[in-house]
């Protein structure tokens, strides 16, 4: 407490391994916002543990993403720079006689844990295991032939009991360490640790971790360093996508998508490319909050956050994706006025604009069709709808190409009509765009 005046302190750990996608949206609103509730400080801290799978541009990208969802962290760490803290760790384990060099490969590791055995070199003295530690460390082992286990409880009920792997040899060169190390601690063995050397008040995770938390105290205690709280809650499930970082490097290394923001994911970055705000992200992550309950959300209630803010902050201009030309008969040939349109209709932030009206106006294509319906509101023969801001119009004629492909509308406008005058406008409301001046096409925009 004193070292942390009494503030909160958490972390956000990523690997460094991808990029980040909408759970770990969850995952830093939890982290700093807690931190940002209590008035306390959180860490980004990089767990890269692991130089095979990690690289710069993942670090890059990550701290990048976080300042766009709108967090500050109060210091950047990253495990690597414990290195030289955790090598001492491992060899006072060792020195107490919890931790020992096992020769087994991955599979008779697997194969003594299901017969419940231990492995052979367990009871390795702890002069013997100093010296093949040191060795590992100067790079007089392959990569599988040693690896340094703690000493734990192999006949546990809990798997994350069975003497887990604390170290192991990795000749690949670290994006932050470069190659000074060839020997590499584990998650299990670094994170716990990372926590206690930074003073994190409270260790926040998803479920998944739950079996972990013996292991996790298990070292600490061991070892008789400072020990934070522990609290898990339930991970971000949502429908119809796909939230495995390890799923998500399939599907870009494959190339079944065109990169990590590909706006078909559900990654920050391809959030992001589609054009979702991280105000949407955060208010979504305060929606279904923090539960343990395992859910699964469905992808409508992230849209409808997408749509509230967009709603709330986008101003509207007039557009049309599939133009079609109408071409109002009783408009004058060179006509050319304005009508006032709203920028952000009902609200106080809105700016009045005008836009051009003229002769010839251009609707959406689907917004016309031969066959009239009780439950269509845009225009058929003889039918009238709204022109948005402006005014009625009503179908008196078409033509169309040899294929049956409507190419123009004849219509008349009611240019006498006043929005609130007494006169009821037609229900249908149409987007358009006019010509900016008489005989001149409107902007397009790919």
């Amino acid at each position: 407490l004193k070292r942390t005046e009494g503030k909160v302190v958490t972390r956000f750990p990523p690997e460094p391994n991808g990029y980040l996608h909408i759970g770990h949206a969850k995952a830093m609103f939890v982290d700093f916002g807690m931190a940002k509730q209590y008035g306390g400080h959180c860490y980004l801290r990089f767990d890269d543990t692991n130089p095979e799978a990690e690289k710069q541009e993942y670090i890059d990208h990550i701290q990048e993403i976080v300042a766009w969802m709108g967090w500050t962290p109060w210091k950047i760490t990253y495990a690597s720079k414990y290195f030289d803290l955790l090598h001492n760790y491992a060899i006072q384990l060792i020195k107490v006689g919890k931790a020992y060099v096992c020769h087994q490969s991955k599979a008779e590791i697997e194969e003594y844990r299901e017969k419940g055995l231990p492995s052979p070199w367990r009871e390795r003295s702890v002069q013997e295991n100093l010296k093949i530690f040191d060795d590992m460390r100067k790079g007089l082992y392959k990569e599988g032939e040693a690896i340094l286990r703690m000493k734990m409880d192999y006949k546990n009920e809990n798997p994350n009991m069975w003497d887990s792997v604390a170290y192991r040899i990795k000749y690949v060169e670290h994006p932050m360490a470069g190659d000074k190390w060839c020997i590499y601690p584990s998650y299990d063995f670094t994170h716990c640790l990372c926590d206690a050397i930074e003073d994190i008040t409270h260790s926040l995770c998803t479920l998944e971790f739950e079996s972990r938390r013996a292991s996790y105290y298990w070292l600490l205690d061991v070892l008789d360093t400072y020990k934070p709280v522990v609290w898990e809650y339930s991970r971000l499930n949502i429908t119809n996508t796909v939230l495995s970082k390890r799923k998500l490097n399939k599907l870009v290394t494959d190339n079944h998508v065109h990169g990590w923001d590909d706006p078909r994911l559900l990654t920050l970055a391809g959030l992001r490319r589609r054009g979702v705000a991280p105000e949407s992200i955060n208010a979504f992550c305060r929606e279904i909050g923090i539960t343990r309950n395992a859910n699964v959300i469905p992808y409508h209630k992230l849209e409808h956050h997408v749509r509230a803010y967009l709603d709330a902050s986008s101003p509207r201009t007039l557009a049309v994706l599939r133009p079609l030309r109408v071409v109002l008969t009783n408009v004058p040939e060179h006509h050319s006025s304005t009508v006032t349109a709203a920028s952000m209709p009902g609200r106080p932030e809105n700016q009045p604009y005008e836009v051009p009206f003229s002769r010839v106006v251009y609707i959406e294509a689907t917004d016309f069709r031969l066959q009239d319906s009780k439950d269509y509101y845009g225009l058929a023969p003889g039918k009238s709808a709204m022109l948005r801001y402006a005014y009625p119009i009503t179908v008196t004629g078409y033509s169309a190409s040899d294929d049956g492909t409507i190419t123009e509308v004849q219509a008349e406008a009611d240019l006498d009509f006043i929005a609130g005058g007494g006169k009821k406008p037609p229900k249908g409301v149409l987007n358009w765009v006019a010509q900016p001046a008489p005989g001149q096409d409107p902007e397009r925009a790919e």
